[in-house]
């Protein structure tokens, strides 16, 4: 037998330590993105020209990047209120009548 039990010669990976091919991938997207923002504001002005609505939607996409979006609060209660009084006066219309 090569190894006894519990040797500790060979872990494996490292905890949080990415692969050769993760490593690469996400250096061509890295890559890929620099160059894109480069000629986004061109890109963005010329798809204006041509359609502006469009443009905005891609904007307010872009947008969703850059700024935080806002978490849905929910709000309970348990609201007890109890009617104490209804007064319903009727008034006579007839007596203040233009003459």
């Amino acid at each position: 037998m090569a190894f006894q039990k519990g040797n500790q010669l060979s872990k494996g990976r490292p905890k949080g330590a990415i692969n050769r091919s993760t490593e690469m991938m996400k250096l061509t997207i890295a890559r890929a993105v620099d160059n894109t923002l480069s000629t986004l504001s061109a890109d963005l002005e010329k798809i204006r020209k041509e359609d502006p609505e469009r443009a905005i939607e891609l904007a307010l996409k872009l947008m969703e990047y850059t700024l935080p979006k806002l978490s849905r609060m929910e709000v309970k209660a348990d609201i007890q209120q109890r009617v104490q009084q209804i007064s319903i006066h009727i008034l006579d219309g007839t007596a203040n009548k233009d003459k």
